[in-house]
């Protein structure tokens, strides 16, 4: 079976637009999005590092891994390849190898709703890696799938060209269209939460709920 590809052109934000993001907690940046975006159910799997990047998006059948296959021969620097298996954790979707070959094309990491195995090596890696589940079972290789498209995360329509950030409280993701206005509206959650702590340890707080 073949492996579909939508042709758009997907513009990028600028670089140190998405590289700004990268000290950005992802709890301050859903709560700049109302708490609703963000995948439910991947937790990293990689030893350390935050993944800032630009989605490339991949849907599969689940435990089928040819679509991946495909967007490896595509993908570029900063691109997060996005994988929607369906939540299977059936079956192995990325291995060791797979690995490899996307952190030698550059790639910022692999977010994937559904199972990685070989997880010692994204264990003792810091190439991002963020999955649903870890199995020994392989993939089929048979499609289809397609490439460039929308798909759903753990409940989260991530779009080709969105943002996406993860860090050890897990992956959330926005257009890069509001880039530039999360990021400040990030910086001044940011700023007063360090003022809040500060005002704790000197005694000084009065609030009776935290934003947490």
């Amino acid at each position: 079976m073949s492996v579909a590809t939508a042709m758009m052109s997907v513009p990028k934000p600028a670089p140190d637009l998405i590289e700004a993001f990268r000290s950005a907690p992802t709890s301050v940046i859903s709560d700049n999005l109302a708490r609703l975006p963000g995948a439910v159910g991947l937790r990293p799997f990689h030893r350390s590092g935050r993944l800032v990047g630009v989605a490339f998006t991949v849907r599969t059948r689940p435990g089928d891994n040819l679509a991946i296959h495909r967007a490896l021969e595509l993908v570029g620097p900063g691109d997060v390849i996005v994988v929607d298996g369906g939540g299977d954790e059936t079956r192995a979707l990325v291995g060791e190898i797979m690995k490899n070959i996307a952190e030698h094309r550059g790639a910022a990491g692999y977010v994937i709703d559904g199972a990685i195995r070989d997880v010692a090596a994204f264990a003792a890696s810091d190439f991002p890696c963020f999955a649903r589940a870890v199995i020994h079972r392989g993939p089929y290789k048979s499609g289809p799938g397609e490439i460039n498209v929308p798909v759903s995360i753990g409940g989260s329509v991530i779009s080709p060209g969105d943002i996406v950030v993860g860090d050890e409280d897990g992956v959330v993701s926005f257009p890069a269209s509001i880039a530039s206005t999360l990021l400040e509206a990030v910086h001044a959650q940011i700023k007063r939460e360090e003022e809040t702590i500060v005002s704790i340890r000197e005694g000084r707080y009065q609030g009776s709920y935290a934003k947490s």
